[in-house]
C-alpha cells in the first residue's frame, strides 16, 4: 500500500515511516496540508495518515479540500490527547479511522492492516457487485450447434489454467463473452476482469492506457495514473482487437508478457504485475505475420491456445434461438410485451448470411421489437435487406429435373451472394460456404462473371 504521512513533525513522520516499511508499506510525507493536498492529489496514494493540528491548513480543512477535489483514499487522522471531540468530527466528515497520540507501533499497524482489510474487502464488494450487474458469460453464450459448445468446452478447459489465449472469429461473434467465461471460470475470479479494445484507442494514448505514466511524462499528465496492467493486478485483462496493436506497442507487450513487470511512460523503475492475458482478433495473424504486420515471438505468445468462435452462418440452428433470448432481454429492458416471432419472419432470419453476427442479430430484434404493433414480430418489422435474402426456389412448371433446379437454385445463390458482397469473391464465397476456388469454377460454368 502506498501511504502519504502528513505531519509537522520531522521525527514524528521518520518514526511512522519506520513502522510502516516494517510492515511493507511504501510511504510519502508532507510537512502540512498544502504539501499533502499537492502530493495526495497527484500521487496515486491509497490511504492517508494525517495530523489534525499543523499551520496553515489543518488536518480538517485538508479533508474537506480533498475530498472535494475528488481524492478517493481513506483517510486516517492523528489527534493528541484530549482532542477526541475533534478526531470525531473528522470521521464524520469522511475520515476512516483516528489514532492518539503519543501512541505504540503496534496502533498504527493494527489501524493500517483494519484499513487495508477494509479496502480489500469493499474491493472484492464492488467486482461482485459489478458481476451481478451483468448476465453471466455462460447464460449469454446462446445455442446448441457442435461448432459453438466445442469453442465454449475449450474456453472451460483453458480457464484453470495460467495460459495466455487467443480468441478468433468475426466481429460480432461474441468473443468478449468467450473471455469473460473463462475469466469467471478460473481461480482469479474474485479479482478485476479488464477489457480494452487496442483498435479503438489512439495510437499516442494506447502506451499510456496499458502502462500507466507518471507525472510529467507528457504535456497533459498532470497527475501519476496506473495502467490497465495494473488495474487488472491478480485478474484477468482482455486485450480486443491485438492484431491492432502498433509495431513500438508490439515490442512492449511482448516485454511484460515475458517479464511481469510494467514500467510506466516516464518512469524508470518497473512494477511487477500478475496479469492472466486473453486476446481476441477478427484478422488472420499467422497472414500478419508472413506479411510482417505482426511480431512472430508476440503471436507465439499469445496464442498459445486458440478458441475460434464460428460466424452465425456457420450454426443456423442457434439462430431461433438466439433470437428469442434478445426477444426476451428488450421486451424487459424496454417495458414491452412481445412475445413470439411469426413463423415466416423467423425462417428470413435462418436465411440470412448475418456479415455482422450475433451483434448484428441483437440490433435487428430490438429494432424489430420496437417497431411490432402487436405481440408478434411479423416479416413487415423486419429490416428490407434481411427480406430480400431470402432466396425463393425456382417455379417448378412441369420441369421435375432435381439437376436443372439445383443449377438455377445455385445461380440464383451465387447472384444474391455477389449482390450482398458487392461482387467481393472471397466474402461471397464465405456466405455460400464455398472454397474460394469452387467458387470461380461454378461463376465461369453459368457464366455469371
Amino acid at each position: 500500500m502506498r501511504i502519504l504521512i502528513v505531519d509537522d513533525e520531522p521525527a514524528l513522520r521518520q518514526t511512522l515511516s519506520l513502522i510502516l516499511a516494517a510492515d511493507e508499506h511504501e510511504t510519502l510525507a508532507a510537512t502540512d496540508g498544502e504539501d499533502a493536498l499537492a502530493k495526495a492529489t497527484s500521487a496515486d496514494v491509497d490511504l492517508v495518515l494525517c495530523d489534525l493540528r499543523m499551520p496553515n491548513v489543518s488536518g480538517l480543512e485538508f479533508l474537506d479540500r480533498y475530498r472535494a477535489a475528488g481524492g478517493s483514499a481513506l483517510v486516517i487522522v492523528m489527534s493528541a490527547y484530549g482532542d477526541a471531540d475533534t478526531a470525531i468530527a473528522a470521521m464524520q466528515r469522511g475520515a476512516y479511522d483516528y489514532i492518539q497520540k503519543p501512541f505504540r507501533a503496534e496502533e498504527v499497524s493494527l489501524v493500517v492492516r483494519k484499513a487495508v482489510e477494509r479496502e480489500k474487502l469493499q474491493a472484492k464488494v464492488r467486482r461482485l457487485e459489478d458481476e451481478l450487474s451483468t448476465i453471466r458469460a455462460d447464460a449469454d453464450i446462446i445455442g446448441r450447434s457442435p461448432a459453438l459448445r466445442a469453442a465454449v468446452d475449450v474456453a472451460h478447459k483453458v480457464a484453470r489454467h495460467p495460459s495466455t489465449v487467443l480468441i478468433t472469429g468475426e466481429s460480432g461473434t461474441g468473443k468478449e463473452l468467450i473471455a469473460r467465461l473463462i475469466h469467471r471460470a478460473s481461480p482469479r475470479v474474485g479479482a478485476a476482469f479488464v477489457a480494452v479494445n487496442c483498435g479503438a484507442i489512439p495510437e499516442n494514448l494506447l502506451e499510456s492506457e496499458l502502462f500507466g505514466h507518471v507525472k510529467g511524462a507528457f504535456t497533459g499528465a498532470s497527475a501519476e495514473k496506473r495502467g490497465l496492467f495494473e488495474e487488472a493486478d491478480g485478474g484477468t485483462l482482455f486485450l480486443d482487437e491485438i492484431g491492432e496493436l502498433p509495431a513500438a506497442l508490439q515490442v512492449k507487450l511482448l516485454r511484460v508478457l515475458q517479464e511481469g513487470e510494467v514500467r510506466r511512460v516516464g518512469a524508470t523503475t518497473a512494477r511487477a504485475v500478475d496479469v492472466r492475458v486473453l486476446a481476441a482478433t477478427n484478422r488472420d495473424l499467422a497472414a500478419d505475420v508472413q506479411a510482417g504486420r505482426f511480431r512472430g515471438d508476440l503471436y507465439y505468445r499469445v496464442n498459445v491456445v486458440t478458441v475460434h468462435l464460428p460466424a452465425l452462418r456457420e450454426r443456423r440452428e442457434d439462430i431461433p434461438e438466439l433470437a428469442l433470448h434478445f426477444l426476451e432481454r428488450y421486451n424487459h429492458r424496454l417495458g414491452l410485451s412481445v412475445r413470439r416471432i411469426d413463423p415466416a419472419a423467423m425462417r428470413f432470419l435462418v436465411d440470412y448470411g448475418w456479415p455482422g453476427n450475433v451483434r448484428e442479430l441483437e440490433n435487428v430484434i430490438e429494432r424489430s421489437l420496437v417497431l411490432a404493433t402487436d405481440a408478434t414480430i411479423a416479416s413487415e418489422q423486419l429490416p428490407e435487406h434481411v427480406r430480400a435474402s431470402s432466396v425463393a426456389l425456382p417455379p417448378v412448371d412441369g420441369d421435375l429435373s432435381i439437376k436443372r433446379k439445383t443449377d438455377e437454385l445455385e445461380q440464383s445463390l451465387i447472384r444474391r451472394a455477389l449482390e450482398r458482397t458487392h461482387g467481393n469473391r472471397t466474402r461471397a464465397a464465405q456466405l455460400l460456404q464455398l472454397s474460394h476456388r469452387a467458387l470461380l469454377y461454378k461463376i465461369r460454368e453459368y457464366g455469371l462473371g
